[in-house]
């Protein structure tokens, strides 16, 4: 889960090569200021042409090396990058999601991108969440401004939030994103065939539905969720960006579990997706008659993903932590 079985990695820093324990009372980040890491770049002043500055992130996650990684590039207000040079920086970077943030003339708003190692995507969440944290954390916004992110899929709003043990909690605002259920007898089968080929029993499908974006799978018990082995070719045949499984979570501090696969984008398996999340929110809602839910993504590195349903719109809340900060040594083209 979030910050835990980390091989006390909060404790020990890295440098030239040797390893030297933090002080109980620091945190990850704390550590990193208090050793006086090199800053790349000095604080909220955007880059020029000659500096590309890029982030790995990890998002909805309290600590390092859990949660979902991206990685951010802040790309230069005095020249313009083409669709094609952002691809080629996502394969180098070999990231779910690499997100390419631009200022915009209106404060606090700014042009967001997102690219996997083969496409760009309309929706990312976990890039979205690792975006904003790079701009309130790198001084470029304050901390109590709201941040706008024009996007594919319109604009999308950020802001921090104060939680238990989690200063940097940020809520993200998305548009919900409806669940149809599928009643075509012909692709209803087909799905059947790529759950079955992954060695799930038909008794464990309740049914299948499908969002604007993905596959959405609702399958009997949490552990045929967690148990799922997945077949990724026949997943890559189905032609949707992903498919989501769910199921209600047996565990007292999760209300939902989920995974998320997307091989043909070259995801085989998201460690938390965002985007999935805004529709998994408002269905378990429903379902649950309830108002706020806690989501678990149950892939190896795990997250969590706090959901507050609204009247249009869900909220998705989470931590995330800087773990690598740098920049780009080629010219933006």
């Amino acid at each position: 889960g979030e910050g835990v079985h980390m091989l006390n990695a909060s404790r020990l820093m890295l440098k030239g090569g040797k390893a030297f324990p933090l002080s109980p009372s620091l945190s990850w980040e704390a550590g990193l200021r208090r050793r006086n890491h090199p800053r790349v770049f000095s604080s909220g002043e955007w880059p020029r042409h000659d500096h590309v500055p890029m982030y790995l992130v990890d998002a909805f996650t309290r600590g390092p090396f859990c949660g979902n990684p991206a990685a951010i590039c802040l790309l230069p207000d005095d020249v313009k990058a083409t669709s094609r040079w952002m691809q080629n920086v996502a394969m180098e970077m070999n990231q779910a999601e690499t997100a390419f943030i631009s200022p915009l003339t209106r404060s606090n708003t700014f042009s967001l991108r997102w690219f996997t190692p083969v496409a760009e995507v309309d929706l990312c969440g976990h890039a979205t969440l690792a975006s904003a944290k790079v701009l309130y954390a790198e001084g470029y916004v304050s901390p109590e401004a709201k941040i706008s992110f024009e996007t594919r899929s319109g604009t999308l709003t950020t802001d921090m939030q104060p939680g238990e043990k989690d200063s940097n909690r940020i809520a993200m605002t998305f548009p919900k994103e409806p669940v149809t259920k599928i009643t075509d007898e012909t692709e209803i089968q087909r799905v059947k065939n790529t759950l079955t080929s992954s060695g799930l029993g038909l008794d464990a499908v309740e049914w299948i539905g499908e969002t604007k974006f993905d596959y959405f799978i609702c399958l009997s018990s949490d552990p045929d969720v967690r148990n799922f082995n997945p077949d990724m070719t026949s997943i890559a045949d189905l032609g949707k960006r992903g498919s989501i499984i769910t199921a209600q979570s047996d565990r007292p501090d999760e209300d939902y579990v989920t995974r998320f696969f997307a091989p043909q984008l070259g995801i085989p398996e998201d460690p938390v997706t965002g985007s999935a999340h805004c529709a998994l929110g408002p269905y378990w809602c429903e379902v649950l008659n309830k108002g706020n839910l806690v989501g678990y993504q149950a892939s190896k590195r795990g997250g969590r993903v706090l959901v507050e349903n609204m009247e249009e719109n869900v909220q998705l809340k989470g931590g995330a932590i800087i773990t690598l900060k740098g920049e780009l040594n080629v010219l933006v083209l």
